[in-house]
């Protein structure tokens, strides 16, 4: 297999799911998980937000980076997937640090966003009626 094959084959199985939604619910898990575990260093400035939110921060990361994976690979939750994620974004603003300063908020707002926005492409396959089960078509 090329390059060219492999990209082509990206390309396709992106545009039967919801990827990017996905990938900004993946991503908006990882900045309210690492901020509460980590120690900033900011030009001989210490910023340390470990605090009690700690275990809700842990919590609410690996919810989003789990909906986040399954939209990628569980279209059909796509629904709710996506109202998780705008829920256990907004609950990161109160629970985890500004919602991982801002970053992982606004990244799973606009992904739970797409998610509930996507619709599966026309030309997918579609569950056979009664009454094509009735004619054979």
């Amino acid at each position: 297999m090329t390059a060219a094959e492999a990209w082509y084959g990206f390309g396709e199985w992106r545009g039967e799911r919801p990827f990017w939604a996905g990938l900004f619910t993946f991503v908006a898990g990882l900045p309210i998980m690492y901020f509460p575990y980590t120690h900033l260093n900011l030009q001989g400035i210490a910023l340390a937000l470990s605090t009690t939110s700690g275990a809700a921060s842990l919590i609410i990361g690996v919810l989003l980076v789990v909906l986040g994976v399954s939209l990628w690979f569980q279209q059909h939750v796509r629904v709710f997937a996506g109202i998780a994620a705008l829920l256990l974004s907004l609950a990161s603003f109160p629970l985890a640090n500004f919602g991982g300063l801002f970053i992982g908020l606004s990244c799973g707002l606009i992904g739970g966003s797409l998610a509930c926005a996507w619709i599966p492409p026309e030309d997918a396959v579609e569950p056979l009626s009664r009454e094509d089960v009735r004619t054979g078509g």
